[in-house]
């Protein structure tokens, strides 16, 4: 569908706003978004199976492109995790859970770089009327991807303390282990729980749906006409080259945040 060919811009818009969902249940309360599982789990795999496949032929002679890439990746990734977690051998699980976190974020993130009217052209060609290919750009993704940082930041928490230490840090940390002050202290520690995994997620999503509107606008520009073509065009290579920080800057600071969650959930107070 060319853009603004058959439909108002808001109408454009809403279109490609709208998920391939599948309602789940009768009265269909909860509906799954097919097109944010597929294309998440699609490219999970196509991420970690670069990764595999060049690690998996990897010399120790002068590396080609491939490995010298990757290599730079794993060591990016390690320094970063080094630099923040000091609690035992990082290459366990923190550095390698970092470098997936990392390596699938940018991916999804970069979604947003394919012309979305090519890919629903394709995808009403097998059947699928609606598709949202940016999996980021669903809040459903970045919240479940920071609820599992939550649980492995809990998981770890009680690993390292102790259940009875966690849920003693729970009720007796910041203010004191004075029994009056354990309602402060429970309300405290959840609202930290919540923030960090509510701000980790909506940083994500807000930063990649913003872009994607910004697409749509200058892609509905660039419809209207020979000049709106030059500028539509002009903005939205400026807008690709820059949008280029944000997906990396993102996944980027979405794995930073990961490292640094599980880490705390290591510390004692």
């Amino acid at each position: 569908m060319a853009a603004g060919a058959e439909l108002s811009p808001s109408e454009y818009i809403q279109h490609h706003l709208t998920f391939f969902s599948h309602p789940v249940g009768e009265g269909a309360f909860w509906s799954v978004n097919v097109d944010t599982i597929v294309t998440s789990l699609v490219l999970g795999v196509v991420g970690i199976g670069f990764l595999w496949w060049v690690v998996r032929g990897a010399t120790s002679g002068v590396p080609d492109k491939r490995q010298a890439f990757v290599e730079l990746l794993i060591e990016f990734v390690d320094e970063q995790a080094k630099g923040v977690f000091h609690h035992g051998d990082r290459s366990k699980f923190i550095a390698p859970a970092a470098l997936t976190v990392f390596v699938w974020v940018v991916l999804m993130n970069a979604m947003d770089f394919l012309p979305i009217d090519w890919i629903a052209g394709a995808l009403k060609l097998a059947g699928f009327d609606e598709w949202r290919p940016v999996p980021t750009a669903d809040v459903n993704t970045t919240f479940a991807l920071s609820i599992s940082v939550l649980v492995l930041s809990i998981y770890f928490a009680i690993a390292v303390k102790g259940l009875g230490g966690w849920i003693r840090e729970l009720f007796c940390s910041p203010f004191g282990a004075h029994p009056l002050l354990w309602p402060a202290n429970l309300l405290f520690n959840v609202v930290e729980y919540v923030s960090k995994t509510l701000s980790h997620s909506l940083r994500l999503f807000g930063n990649i749906y913003a872009g994607e509107i910004l697409f749509f606008l200058l892609w509905l520009w660039a419809a209207t006409g020979i000049v709106g073509t030059f500028f539509g065009f002009l903005l939205g290579l400026g807008w690709a080259i820059f949008h280029i920080l944000i997906v990396l800057l993102q996944a980027y600071i979405f794995m930073m945040l990961t490292i640094v969650y599980i880490s705390m959930a290591h510390e004692h107070h």
